[in-house]
């Protein structure tokens, strides 16, 4: 199988089920952002070496799979013939977020993305899963999106932040808390 079908070459795309669609549809952009994140986390996860949080991306990767899949097909198609976001997937991001802030001091003040390039990368992989949920809201609106989806990429940018806590933990660099500027 070739890498390249022609069938986009005029600006359309096939979803999961066939029909297609053009290739800014609101479920490319929702699915698409999805796998921008996808990518994204694999350059965090090449660029720490702990090795649990290395498994938590993998996972989280093979989720947004799934999740991509699910936002991917077509109104009519049948779900129960591809994987979909199960609640078990919010549930164990819970219990990571739980895990990784028992090691963390509490803060009450907004923590500004910087300090190392790991810690970076979080907050730039929390935004794009921000915007990800954002387009499969704005998906929703118009088609059956499952709840499970919005909660799960909800979840996941509380995880990246407090992801990226941790790395600024373990890379032993000062969160840069953010210090409004009360002169103005």
């Amino acid at each position: 199988m070739k890498v390249y079908t022609r069938t986009g070459d005029k600006g359309t795309t096939a979803l999961i089920g066939g029909k297609r669609v053009k290739k800014y549809n609101d479920r490319i952009e929702a699915y698409g952002t999805a796998d921008e994140l996808t990518s994204y986390l694999g350059l965090i996860r090449d660029s720490i070496l702990d090795a649990n949080i290395k498994d938590q991306i993998s996972v989280i990767q093979n989720n947004l799979m799934v999740l991509g899949g699910e936002l991917a097909a077509d109104d009519n198609f049948d779900l129960n013939k591809i994987p979909t976001v199960k609640n078990h997937y919010i549930v164990w991001l819970e219990q990571r977020i739980d895990e990784l802030e028992e090691e963390l001091p509490p803060i009450t003040v907004f923590v500004l993305p910087g300090g190392h390039m790991a810690v970076s990368h979080c907050h730039v992989a929390r935004t794009i899963c921000r915007r990800a949920e954002r387009r499969t809201i704005l998906l929703s609106e118009e088609h059956q999106i499952s709840d499970l989806i919005i909660q799960y990429l909800n979840r996941l940018s509380d995880y990246l932040f407090v992801l990226s806590r941790k790395l600024s933990k373990d890379f032993n660099v000062n969160e840069i808390l953010w210090e409004p500027n009360l002169e103005d």
